[in-house]
């Protein structure tokens, strides 16, 4: 007998496109999807948004885990929960980086993948 799949098997960049619309349904600003496939050995896809705040970084973050465990999503780990000024949720094949605002620019994850392909999301 065969034993029931304990994650649901996604597409990457659809993974990343619902992760984007759990993020955007808790106000997320300025959300970047990017498709690292082809230049990152660690992840496929990486999404880069911005929080309010502190308060708000940890909910964004909060609210994406709650999501993983409803929709059966694959959840490895999470970084910087503690201070909240950068969160990194590692879903396997997706990464999410949650910046606080003023933070994100200092950081530049998108300039570290600027040859990376940019997946459109529609709010």
């Amino acid at each position: 007998m065969n034993k029931p799949k304990k994650f649901s098997l996604i597409p990457s960049e659809e993974k990343a496109l619902l992760v984007a619309k759990w993020l955007d349904e808790k106000q997320g600003g300025e959300l970047v999807i990017m498709d690292v496939e082809k230049v990152s050995s660690v992840t496929n896809m990486t999404i880069v948004v911005s929080a309010r705040g502190v308060k708000h970084a940890k909910a964004l973050a909060d609210y994406v885990l709650d999501m993983c465990a409803e929709d059966n999503v694959e959840f490895l780990r999470m970084e910087g929960q503690q201070t909240g000024e950068w969160i990194l949720l590692d879903l396997n094949d997706v990464l999410v980086h949650i910046f606080l605002d003023e933070l994100r620019g200092f950081y530049n994850i998108e300039g570290m993948w600027a040859e990376a392909p940019r997946v459109e999301f529609q709010a």
